[in-house]
């Protein structure tokens, strides 16, 4: 019924009609309220009419019932970018993405959120009011109008008049704060070009009105020119002796750095650790200085400095917050000279842990191969320290004693022991084959048999046991192509030989029909999963020549001289597809 009211619930909101879509949601919920796509789907409903208070209730339902289901988390952030709650959405996609990382819907939907975040940011925050008088302070106009005017000139001599004008230059908003100080006005009238009188507050103040020229300038009598000197450039903030102590000092450990660099394309390493040693004395907050030196102990083949680097990289990194990128070269680094140093497989697992703490500062291809590649090489050298033919040899003798004793489990246990010291033997693998067989466990030992043949292809007990196997699953023609294959290598062996001859007569008798309907039902199922058969049977030239073998035995005994279409019919009679009365 659940089933039903969401189907009726579906059609209706892909036609549209959202408030029928919610009432058949609704009807669901109540005979199923654990289904947690019902809330799900009614959510976006809700959302589809603007409803977003309803559609958070539902989507915060649907993720408390199915926390790791990643279309709950993008509902959920679709109700609060309909609230406006832009912050909790963002929060929402992230979580959603950390289930799902290649989710298009959620990353559509976080792009979404931080897009109205930001819109609603600038939004928020309102511009201030600009200064009437903004335009006066702007450019070195201002100071060369100071310094031109006899009065205001003297007053650029105070350190304390001068940082008051750059701090209003900056933000003419800070005029306020100054209009107290006598000369701060003396310096506004100049620019403004307006008269200021002696003594009083702000009221006291002439201004033009706004649009009309400034006033002309009272007549005076004539005086000699006073020749404007030129224009002085604005003041800088000077420097402490300790900050160009150390601007100088990083500008040298840059120029160390480049001076390594070229050495060490030179393959001058003793240079180049000379100038990167510097370059890290001169100033010990780049990080990129000691891993240059820790790439070249690499090159030179002083492992242990270059570990001895890279931990210290590592340490300075993380003390001085440097690019997550720099800290992880430096692991990369540290785990490429470990496994250098790697002589047995253990050596290999400090480099596996150093890579694997670089990737998870920074997902890097090359990383990434070094730590396969380590991985790798650790499995090998495992089965070589652990190859001994002489005690693989006494655990399948252990094993062979318990199979006679049909203790098989205890037989697969020693046989497993037997090939993790000799993998290269193909006598266990036969073994071991022949108690999967006993055991009923017949895809391992057919895994084992077809090994052991893969092995050494002239050892018979490989198609002894791989054709046991087969017949034991009733695939008599793949048996049968098993033991004959390995009479190519041992005509005259009896187990391959008897092995054919049960093949043969498990063929026959599908041939002539004496198998019980139940045999037969279950041998035609078996058949009807097989690629080859299925293949025939949809072959339209073989539908026809089976016709033909009912109604036209003319075309019939043209069809019999062909010897692909009678091997097809044989693989069909086998299979119990086909029956030749």
């Amino acid at each position: 019924m659940a089933d039903e009211a969401k189907a009726k619930g579906n059609a209706a909101f892909s036609s549209g009609d959202f408030n029928t879509a919610i009432k058949h949601f609704t009807e669901a919920i109540n005979l199923s309220p654990t289904n947690h796509v019902l809330y799900s789907n009614r959510s976006a409903a809700y959302a589809s009419l603007y409803q977003y208070d309803a559609a958070l209730t539902d989507a915060k339902k649907t993720v408390d019932l199915k926390p790791d289901w990643s279309k709950g988390y993008s509902r959920l952030g679709a109700a609060h970018i309909g609230l406006h709650q832009y912050q909790d959405a963002i929060s929402t996609y992230k979580k959603g993405l950390e289930i799902d990382p290649n989710n298009e819907a959620l990353k559509s939907g976080l792009a979404d959120a931080q897009s109205a975040a930001t819109a609603s940011a600038s939004r928020a925050r309102a511009a201030p009011p600009p200064s009437p008088f903004g335009d006066a302070f702007q450019g070195p106009e201002m100071w060369a109008k100071l310094t031109a005017d006899p009065t205001t000139r003297v007053y650029l001599q105070h350190p304390d008049f001068v940082k008051a004008m750059q701090e209003i230059q900056r933000n003419p908003s800070k005029l306020n704060e100054y209009l107290k100080d006598q000369r701060v006005m003396q310096a506004l009238g100049v620019l403004l070009n307006v008269k200021l009188k002696a003594h009083g507050g702000g009221d006291d103040m002439e201004f033009p009105e706004a649009g009309s020229p400034p006033p002309p300038p009272p007549s005076q009598p004539a005086k000699e020119e006073v020749k404007k000197p030129e224009p002085v450039p604005e003041p800088e903030p000077m420097e402490t002796t300790e900050e160009k102590a150390k601007k100088e000092q990083k500008e040298k450990a840059l120029k160390e750095k480049e001076a390594g660099n070229a050495a060490y394309k030179k393959k001058d390493f003793e240079m180049a650790v000379q100038h990167y040693s510097k370059a890290m004395e001169l100033d010990d907050e780049d990080i990129s200085y000691i891993t240059n030196r820790a790439a070249v102990y690499l090159e030179m083949g002083k492992y242990e400095d270059c570990i001895k680097d890279c931990d210290k990289a590592v340490e300075r990194g993380r003390e001085l917050r440097s690019d997550f990128k720099m800290v992880a070269k430096a692991l990369t680094r540290k785990g490429t000279a470990l496994v250098k140093m790697a002589k047995c497989s253990k050596d290999y697992d400090p480099a596996i842990e150093a890579f694997q703490k670089a990737l998870t500062e920074h997902r890097n291809p090359d990383t990434l191969k070094k730590l396969n590649d380590a991985e790798k090489a650790k499995k090998e050298l495992e089965q070589q320290e652990y190859f001994d033919p002489k005690i693989a040899d006494e655990e399948r003798e252990k094993g062979n004693e318990c199979f006679k004793q049909q203790k098989y489990p205890e037989a697969v246990k020693h046989y497993t022991e037997s090939l993790r010291r000799n993998p290269k033997d193909p006598k266990a693998y036969s073994n071991r084959a022949a108690c999967y067989t006993k055991l009923g466990a017949l895809p391992e030992g057919l895994k084992d048999a077809e090994k052991c043949i893969e092995l050494d292809p002239t050892f018979s007990k490989g198609y002894t046991r791989k054709g046991a196997v087969q017949f034991f699953m009733k695939e008599y023609d793949k048996a049968l192509e098993t033991y004959q294959e390995g009479l190519k290598h041992d005509p005259n062996n009896q187990e391959l030989l008897d092995g054919v001859r049960r093949c043969v007569e498990q063929i026959n008798k599908a041939s002539r029909g004496d198998l019980s309907p139940e045999e037969l039902k279950e041998r035609q199922g078996k058949a009807m999963q097989e690629p080859e058969i299925q293949n025939i049977l949809s072959d339209p030239v073989m539908r026809q020549v089976l016709i033909d073998f009912q109604e036209n035995q003319k075309a019939a005994q043209e069809h019999m001289k062909n010897p692909m279409v009678m091997n097809k019919i044989q693989k069909l009679v086998t299979a119990g597809i086909v029956q030749i009365r």
